[in-house]
């Protein structure tokens, strides 16, 4: 089984990179053979929270990270990085667990392919 590693470091809204990166995750989580991880670092850990309301017609990380996880995707949320945005465990949307630096470097060992975004 082919496996990627997404770093995502950009918040969710304001710039589209976490979003492009998220797209890509999809496109190749929905592929046989493929194991997708997500880490969210930095800015991007605001991914992850729960409940966020866009304008209609807007893309919506949330349900982007929800779409990974229910394929079979792994998404991880830096700790350290919720902390220093004030984010609690309870926060966190469905299928985003909160994550360290040592399973990040575990994922990056075990990865054949690392995309940062």
């Amino acid at each position: 089984m082919a496996s990627t590693l997404f770093i995502l470091n950009d918040p969710p809204y304001g710039t589209e990179r976490s979003y492009n990166g998220l797209r890509l995750a999809i496109s190749l989580v929905k592929r046989d053979g493929e194991r997708v991880r997500v880490f969210l670092i930095g800015d991007a850990a605001s991914c992850a929270k729960e409940g966020q309301q866009v304008p209609q017609g807007y893309y919506n990380l949330e349900l982007m990270l929800r779409a990974i996880f229910r394929r079979g995707g792994e998404i991880g949320v830096c700790g350290t990085c919720m902390d220093a945005r004030g984010m609690g465990d309870e926060e966190l949307a469905d299928g985003c667990h909160r994550s360290t630096m040592d399973e990040l470097t575990n994922w990056t060992q075990e990865s054949e392919r690392v995309l940062v975004f």
